[in-house]
């Protein structure tokens, strides 16, 4: 989708990056429902327009110029890791990534991804960090292919 437009989100997108946002969360309940709030109780804590509005955080939307729909997005920020073991270093967060089904296989989430990179690399931003649940193989593909590799290996055990 050549004609796709990718900026900044603005406050009047909020209606309808909500509407992803709960698509993105109610994939994610429905994938590890024992694990995962509902989309209901997540959205009750946590809203875009948070990100919207802070400086240290970044949204970008995926505009479909004919409706002027909101057909994906990407949220990131950045911070400083600094850990008794590992040297500091500036980094960027990608919090969510995601894009309408309809929409999908048409590299609107690369082009995404590349708005947020350059971005971050203005910033000074020296390495970019993504925690993707197990079950979600299509986005662990889509990073791999985006040029992330693993840095920790995060393991868990069910304890009965």
């Amino acid at each position: 989708m050549s004609n796709l437009k990718i900026r900044p989100a603005c406050l009047d997108d909020l209606t309808q990056l909500n509407a992803l946002m709960f698509e993105l969360h109610d994939y994610h309940h429905q994938s590890m429902p024992s694990d995962i709030k509902t989309a209901d109780e997540i959205e009750e804590q946590k809203s875009i327009a948070l990100y919207i509005n802070d400086p240290e955080c970044l949204v970008y939307v995926a505009i479909e110029p004919i409706e002027d729909k909101v057909v994906g997005f990407i949220t990131g920020h950045f911070c400083e890791l600094v850990s008794v073991v590992s040297q500091p270093i500036q980094m960027g967060s990608v919090d969510e990534l995601y894009v309408s089904e309809a929409y999908r296989n048409q590299s609107i989430a690369e082009r995404l991804m590349k708005r947020l990179e350059i971005t971050f690399e203005e910033y000074g931003v020296k390495k970019i960090f993504v925690e993707v649940w197990q079950f979600n193989q299509p986005a662990i593909k889509f990073y791999q292919k985006s040029g992330f590799g693993h840095h920790i290996h995060w393991l868990c055990k069910t304890l009965d």
